[in-house]
């Protein structure tokens, strides 16, 4: 228990909880806006709206190519705060030009869909724009990530979200659709109030680390984050394809609450995030992490389980009415899976990206979606919207097997 009050402490001194309850935030805001819309939108349009913000799902993570991965990692790892600036200009200029590139794709994909669906395609073009301010809000926020601000980083990102979620209540309130996507489209762009002009004005390209290190790592970081992901876009598109808007609907009410408790995992690792890179090659700073995280989110999965084990049904009621309330058996399945996943993947997949085995994390990542369609073509034919409950938590925790042996043969390997 001493070392869990050192590891709590050391958390509040590197101003963490700063991070944690800004990321917190995050999360309820993007919660509330998604039970809000659920319940004012028609099936079939809420239907449409989730089969876009999956493909928006697969894109983000890949946004600027990594340069904003990169930037967090190897400005975390480096104490000079010149080289900081300039690594930040870097990445800033070449990303976004990746990021024009990257939203052109986005938009071409939508011509697999303009002939389904009526009037998909300005869906598309709204979601197009908040890719760009999504790059630029990223972007700011690891920059005050690697210099140590964690204040600067939970101010923007608190002023973004909550008053995103505000925009988005009223707007969705008085146009519906029309409202929604306005203001999921133009509230990322707030981030460039905090733009700071002073870091990209005479600043000498130099920096220790090699382009071609830090691209392969950024674009390995991307395409982890585009397949872990995909893991939660592909099961909607699945369905969308296999069977029906109202089916994607279904399936999107019983994952919202089970896909958002990883939160609480995500969060307080991405708080540690600096630290932990700072301390890739200390072997038992990194068996202590694992052995204190264990202490704090094994007895609160087995909690979260429980209660919604127990009270699943009504659950489904209170927070999207009754007629949702059928998914209980989709809920709990989803559930469990994304209580290991919080043990398994959440964890061990961003302790290897800490230490920069992201080349590891992109080959299992690519595994476990895999997995996932091999298990859903056969599962879902079979028993529906249950079958892909199955897949992804099962596709979820042998990928979490994976990241943990792969992490324990990195540590084998440390002095």
């Amino acid at each position: 228990m001493k070392s869990l009050r050192i590891f709590i402490r050391d958390f509040f001194k590197n101003k963490g909880q700063h991070v944690f309850l800004s990321l917190l935030i995050a999360k309820i805001c993007a919660f509330l806006g998604s039970l809000f819309v659920i319940r004012i939108l028609p099936e079939n349009e809420f239907g449409i709206l989730s089969i876009v913000a999956s493909v928006f799902a697969v894109f983000a993570p890949f946004s600027g190519f990594g340069s904003q991965q990169s930037l967090l990692r190897f400005g975390s790892v480096t104490f000079d705060d010149n080289e900081k600036k300039s690594l930040s200009k870097y990445l800033l200029m070449k990303g976004f030009f990746y990021q024009l590139l990257l939203s052109v794709l986005f938009l071409v994909v939508s011509l697999f869909y303009i002939t389904k669906y009526e009037d998909i395609f300005y869906i598309f073009l709204l979601f197009a724009v908040r890719l760009v301010g999504f790059y630029f809000l990223n972007h700011i926020q690891s920059e005050f990530r690697i210099f140590g601000n964690n204040r600067g980083f939970a101010r923007i990102t608190n002023v973004v979200n909550i008053l995103g979620v505000s925009l988005l209540l009223l707007l969705s309130y008085l146009f519906g659709l029309k409202g929604y996507l306005i203001a999921i489209a133009f509230t990322p762009f707030l981030a460039l109030f905090w733009f700071k002009k002073e870091h990209y004005e005479s600043v000498a390209e130099s920096f220790s680390f090699s382009k071609k290190e830090i691209f392969s790592y950024g674009l390995h970081a991307s395409g982890t984050a585009l397949l872990s992901d995909a893991l939660f876009s592909a099961d909607v598109l699945m369905i969308s394809f296999l069977m029906n808007e109202t089916s994607v609907a279904n399936y999107k009410v019983a994952i919202l609450i089970p896909a958002n408790i990883t939160f609480l995992a995500l969060t307080f690792m991405q708080s540690d995030f600096p630290v932990l890179a700072k301390n890739f090659k200390n072997k038992r700073f990194l068996q202590d992490y694992i052995a204190n995280y264990y202490k704090i989110f094994l007895p609160v999965s087995l909690l979260i389980f429980m209660v919604g084990f127990w009270f699943k049904t009504e659950i489904l009621e209170v927070f999207f009415t009754g007629k949702y309330a059928g998914n209980s058996s989709v809920f709990i399945i989803l559930l469990g899976g994304f209580c290991l996943n919080m043990l398994l993947r959440n964890l061990y997949g961003n302790l290897l990206s800490a230490v920069g085995k992201m080349k590891v994390n992109t080959l299992v990542s690519f595994l476990t979606l895999l997995l996932l369609v091999l298990f859903s073509a056969f599962l879902v034919t079979k028993f529906g919207v249950i079958g892909m409950a199955m897949s992804l938590s099962l596709s979820m925790t042998l990928g979490g097997l994976l990241l943990m042996y792969s992490f324990l043969l990195y540590l084998k390997d440390l002095k």
